[in-house]
C-alpha cells in the first residue's frame, strides 16, 4: 500500500483499522478481569461471565442488517454511527455501578462494533479496488493478529494497574482519533429504498446468538444437546432455506454462486475454526500439561502474532501480484508445520520457536484468502459479501473452540495417554482441510485480467 495521506485507501485504511482494533480487543480484554469485576460488584462467575458473553451476542445479532444499512443509508454513515454507538458504550461501561448495568452496556458496545468491521471491510474493498486488494485485506487482518495476544496482556495491566474501568476508557481517545480519520473518508449517498427483510432478521439475527452462545456453552464443557445451539442451528436453517427459494433480501446467499468467493469463504471458516481453537488450546496445554503459569501461556501466544506482523505485508504484496491461491495455501502448509512441531515439541523455547513459524505461516493466509474472496466481486455487493464472510467467521471461531474443547474432552476421559494429542490433530487436520477450498480458487493471472477469478 502506498503510504500517501491523499489517497483515499490511506486514509480509509487508517479509519477502519483504528476501529476494527478497538471491536477485536474488546472481545479478549474483559477476560482476564471477570474476577476483579465480580469482586467489584459481588457478582457471582456466572452473572459476570454475561460482561462478556452479552457482548459477543450482541456483535453477532447486528451483523446481519450490514447490507440493508448500506445501502439504505450509505457505508460512511453507518460506520460513523456504529463508531458513535460502540463509544458510547464503551463511556457507560466505564462508569458501570452493577453487574446487571455493565452487562447491558457491554452489549451496547456490542450493537455498536458488530457493524464495524463488515462495513469497514466493504469500505476498503471499494477504496483499494482489484489491483490493490491484498494489500488492503493484509491492513484489517492486523486486528485479528493483536487480539488474542495483546487483549489480555492489556487486561492484566489494567487490571494490577489504574483499574478496571480504564479497559473501557481506553477506548476513547482511540474512537476520537478514528472520527477524525473518517473526516477523510469518500461519501456515499445511500438512499436505496429497500425494505427491510424483517422475517428474516427474526430468524438469523436471534438464531446467530443463540448459535454463537450454544457453542461456546459447548466449548465450557456443555452438552451437545444444549437447547441454545439447536435453536440456533434451526433459525439459521430456516433463513438459509428461505433465502435460497428467493424469500427475502436481508442476506443474498446467491453470492455463493460466485466459485471465487464461495471457495474462499469455505477456506477461511475452515481455517479460522482451527486457529481460534489453537488460541484456547495452547494455553490450556501451557498450564495443565506443562505446568506453566498464566504468564507462560501469554508468552507462547507472542511468538504467533510475531510471526504473522513480518509476513502479512509480503502476504498482501504478492497476492496482488502472484495471486491469492499460492500465497494462501503456502501459508496454510507453513501454519500447520508449525501447529505439528508446537504438538510434538519439549522445552518451552522449542515452543514459542513453533508458535512463530505458526505465525508466519498465518500472517500469509488472512490477507490472500479475504483478497480472494472479494476481489472478483462487484462493488455493489460488497457491503453482502463482508457480512456473510463475517458471519461465516464469526460462527467458526466458538465451534473451532467447542470442537477441539470436545475432542480434549473425549480422549481425556477415555485415558489417552496424551490428550492433547488428539486435540491438536484435530486443529492440524481443520487447517490442512482448508486447502481444499484454497484449490479452487483460480488460478489465471491475478493482474491485468478483468475475468480473473480471485
Amino acid at each position: 500500500m502506498r503510504y500517501d495521506v491523499r489517497d483515499p485507501l490511506w486514509a480509509t485504511g487508517l479509519a477502519v483499522l483504528l476501529g476494527a482494533i478497538m471491536t477485536m480487543l474488546d472481545t479478549t480484554v474483559v477476560n482476564v478481569a471477570l474476577f476483579a469485576l465480580g469482586r467489584e460488584f459481588a457478582a457471582t462467575p456466572a452473572t459476570i461471565q454475561w460482561a462478556v458473553t452479552g457482548y459477543l451476542l450482541a456483535l453477532s445479532m447486528t451483523v446481519p442488517v450490514t447490507g440493508w444499512a448500506t445501502g439504505r443509508f450509505g457505508a460512511r454513515a453507518v460506520w460513523v454511527t456504529s463508531l458513535a454507538l460502540f463509544a458510547a458504550g464503551s463511556a457507560l461501561s466505564a462508569v458501570a455501578w452493577s453487574a446487571g448495568s455493565l452487562v447491558a452496556f457491554r452489549a451496547v458496545q456490542g450493537l455498536g462494533g458488530g457493524l464495524l468491521l463488515p462495513v469497514g471491510q466493504a469500505m476498503l474493498a471499494r477504496a483499494a479496488g482489484p489491483e490493490r486488494m491484498g494489500r488492503a485485506m493484509a491492513v484489517i487482518s492486523v486486528p485479528a493478529m493483536l487480539a488474542p495476544v495483546a487483549g489480555p496482556v492489556l487486561g492484566g495491566l489494567f487490571v494490577a494497574g489504574p483499574g478496571w474501568r480504564w479497559l473501557f476508557l481506553l477506548n476513547l481517545p482511540i474512537c476520537a482519533a478514528a472520527l477524525l480519520a473518517a473526516a477523510r473518508l469518500p461519501r456515499d449517498e445511500g438512499g436505496v429504498r429497500q425494505p427491510l427483510d424483517v422475517l428474516g432478521l427474526a430468524l438469523l439475527s436471534p438464531g446467530l446468538a443463540a448459535l454463537v452462545f450454544g457453542l461456546a456453552e459447548v466449548g465450557e464443557g456443555a452438552s451437545l444437546t444444549h437447547p441454545a445451539l439447536w435453536a440456533g442451528l434451526a433459525l439459521v436453517a430456516a433463513f438459509t432455506v428461505r433465502g435460497l427459494r428467493g424469500g427475502g433480501t436481508l442476506v443474498d446467499l446467491r453470492l455463493f454462486g460466485d466459485r471465487g468467493f464461495a471457495s474462499a469463504v469455505a477456506a477461511l471458516a475452515c481455517y479460522s475454526a482451527a486457529m481460534f481453537g489453537v488460541t484456547v488450546l495452547v494455553p490450556l496445554h501451557s498450564q495443565i500439561a506443562g505446568g506453566g503459569t498464566a504468564l507462560d501461556a501469554g508468552l507462547l501466544l507472542a511468538p504467533m502474532g510475531v510471526g504473522a506482523a513480518l509476513t502479512m505485508p509480503i502476504a498482501g504484496k504478492l497476492t496482488d501480484s502472484r495471486g491469492p491461491r499460492g500465497v494462501a495455501a503456502a501459508g496454510i502448509a507453513v501454519a500447520v508445520a508449525g501447529l505439528a512441531a508446537f504438538a510434538a515439541a519439549d522445552g518451552f523455547a522449542v515452543m514459542m520457536a513453533a508458535m512463530l513459524v505458526l505465525g508466519l505461516g498465518h500472517g500469509l493466509v488472512s490477507p490472500s484468502v479475504m483478497a480472494a474472496a472479494f476481489r472478483s466481486l462487484d462493488p455493489a455487493v460488497l457491503p453482502a459479501a463482508t457480512t456473510l464472510s463475517t458471519i461465516a467467521v464469526r460462527v467458526a471461531a466458538p465451534f473451532g473452540v467447542a470442537l477441539l474443547t470436545v475432542v480434549l474432552q473425549v480422549s481425556t476421559r477415555a485415558s489417552a495417554a496424551d490428550p492433547f494429542t488428539w486435540a491438536f490433530g484435530c486443529a492440524i487436520g481443520l487447517a490442512a482441510v482448508s486447502l481444499a477450498p484454497v484449490a479452487l480458487v483460480g488460478s489465471r493471472a491475478w493482474r491485468g485480467s478483468s475475468s480473473a477469478r480471485a
